[in-house]
């Protein structure tokens, strides 16, 4: 089994310690870092968002995957920044947040993870961020999407709030916002003037392409 092979089993398995340890490899090995990603990890992830939708993994399958994912992007990240030959720019820029007041991390990891495997400059603004934390940073990293995750009933609203903000700060038809989460649904995407709303990371992927078309 090569490395590449390694790497995608790392992801699938969900070993997090492997994968990094194969990541550190590829930095020590000089390997080219676009196809450690394209055959290696994104593979991987590519691959157990399949066998989910396929349910032969379930959500804690897809959780570990991600989990997997994001330890080796974390090591790899920097040299992918200042590798010439590695793709950026042409990609959309997605931002990832977890609304004020709610600490929920795992489907934004999940959908994060997903977003990076099919494509997308993925921002993760991490969980529990103020409202105008999040208005800076869309003013900062100027997204094409920004994705509003809300776990809780009583957290909801901060979707909404947010999208006000945007569109007081004159920023609403710069980006595309899209929301998900336990709580919401399609009636509560159209109330608050979302682009979208999906009730899974497959969906969400799907659903960032089809809003920037």
């Amino acid at each position: 089994m090569d490395i590449y092979e390694l790497m995608k089993e790392a992801v699938l398995d969900g070993d997090e310690e492997e994968a990094v340890r194969l990541a550190e490899q590829a930095l020590e090995e000089g390997l080219e870092l676009q196809k450690v990603m394209d055959e290696g990890f994104l593979a991987g992830i590519q691959e157990a968002g399949q066998l989910y939708e396929d349910e032969e993994y379930f959500l804690p399958d897809l959780v570990c995957s991600a989990d997997a994912m994001k330890c080796a992007l974390e090591v790899l990240d920097e040299a992918m920044k200042n590798d010439p030959n590695a793709q950026k720019g042409a990609a959309a820029k997605v931002a990832l947040v977890t609304v004020q007041g709610d600490v929920h991390d795992i489907g934004k990891t999940i959908v994060g993870a997903m977003m990076t495997a099919s494509g997308f400059e993925v921002y993760d603004l991490g969980t529990d961020v103020l409202n105008e934390d999040v208005i800076a940073k869309v003013k900062e990293i100027d997204p094409d999407v920004l994705g509003l995750s809300a776990l809780l009933t009583t957290t909801m609203e901060e979707q909404g709030n947010i999208i006000e903000m945007l569109k007081a700060e004159g920023l609403r038809d710069d980006v595309k916002v899209i929301i998900g989460g336990a709580p919401v649904n399609q009636a509560w995407a159209d109330k608050i003037t979302a682009d979208g709303y999906s009730d899974n990371a497959i969906a969400a992927v799907k659903l960032a392409q089809e809003v920037l078309k």
